[in-house]
């Protein structure tokens, strides 16, 4: 979860949507929290799960217990010591590189001081980490999914296999290179497919249209192209923008211009749809009866660049209202809609980004096939 400058937490989504496990598991015993804080290199104390402390204290609406280690003597102590009821957070595990690697001893350290394994973090369950997958098998018949991982679950299920339709898929985000395996497996299953955001340019390009400087993977021209023809064979409405908000430079004070999609002008790059393209996906969207949304539609984070990610979060919440159901999910959509405040006028928005799209591809996510072994 992402911390401010002060190292407080500036987002809490990911601890409140753990609280009900945790509080479960509260009634009936001591629990010991594990997880993940950032990319730590050596043991960088901005990386320390203490900063995660007074936010987790705060929703739970008590005092929990944390120790600057999560293996060794002083860890073992600590939880001797633990009463029912009580919450003890170790230390980041990543502080130990035996964690990412997946080291079986290391694991078995963190197994010996439960006699339950609870595994609720979605948002990792595509890494084969000691913490999520390796440490199932020292609990052979006391292994078991939190609250979080069984609404994932469940929600990715109804977009995957039993979705009313039409179904659409919006994917939008940067590059087709790593959304080309969820394209495919969305041409068998969906009714509209929307392309945006930077990737829309490689598809544009593979027509034939003209698109200045504006982002491109020109090693993908040729996957965009059979991708459209796919989506043709199959009878897949693939739709991409129309009309694009062009930019002179990268910049929130750069001079704007809206043209075709297809005709931006050298020197130019497009970054974000026009208002056309805005009235074309908003139909869609209204007459969809499933959606999935994963990827902005432009530079969000520039005000200037925001506007259609932001019709598209309202066009979802519209929908929703109407009763169609609609799954938000990757770290830009999850971050646009809690900007624009519409995370409550979804159906449901997954906390995976990586993990959710390894699901949608089909993928066996190692942290889930560990549990159900």
């Amino acid at each position: 979860m992402p911390l401010n400058e002060k190292l407080e937490v500036s987002d809490n989504t990911r601890l409140t949507a753990a609280l009900p496990t945790i509080r479960k598991i509260a009634s009936q015993g001591a629990v010991i929290l594990m997880s993940h804080l950032g990319r730590p290199k050596n043991k960088e104390e901005k990386f320390s799960l203490k900063h995660v402390v007074p936010e987790l204290s705060k929703l739970l609406g008590e005092d929990i217990l944390f120790i600057d280690d999560c293996i060794g003597d002083k860890v073992k102590e600590e939880v001797n010591g633990l009463k029912n009821g009580d919450i003890l957070l170790l230390e980041n595990l990543r502080y130990y590189p035996e964690e990412k690697k997946g080291d079986k001893d290391f694991a078995k350290q963190l197994a010996n001081l439960a006699d339950v394994y609870v595994n609720d973090a979605f948002g990792t369950a595509h890494r084969a980490h000691a913490s999520t997958t390796v440490i199932a098998q020292f609990f052979p018949n006391d292994k078991m999914f939190g609250y979080l991982i069984e609404n994932e679950l469940k929600n990715l299920q109804k977009v995957l296999k039993n979705h009313e339709k039409p179904f659409t898929a919006i994917l939008g985000g940067a590059k087709v290179s790593s959304k080309i395996t969820v394209i495919e497996k969305m041409l068998d299953k969906v009714d509209n497919l929307i392309i945006t955001g930077g990737m829309t340019y490689t598809f544009i390009k593979a027509q034939g249209g003209k698109i200045g400087n504006s982002l491109v993977e020109d090693d993908y021209i040729e996957t965009a192209t059979e991708l459209i023809n796919k989506a043709k064979s199959k009878g897949v409405n693939l739709v991409l923008p129309v009309d694009s908000l062009n930019a002179d430079k990268f910049a929130e004070d750069a001079n704007t211009e809206i043209t075709p999609a297809d005709e931006i002008k050298d020197g130019w790059m497009g970054l974000d749809i026009g208002p056309e393209t805005v009235k074309l996906f908003s139909k869609i969207i209204n007459n969809s009866k499933t959606i999935l949304w994963n990827g902005p539609a432009g530079v969000f984070e520039m005000d200037k660049f925001a506007e259609g990610t932001i019709k598209i979060a309202e066009a979802l919440a519209e929908a929703t209202k109407k009763g169609t159901f609609t799954l938000v999910g990757g770290g830009d959509s999850v971050a646009a809609i809690k900007k624009y405040h519409l995370e409550d006028k979804v159906s449901y928005v997954s906390t995976g980004g990586g993990a959710m799209l390894e699901f949608l591809e089909g993928k066996d996510l190692p942290g889930i096939a560990a549990i159900k072994k």
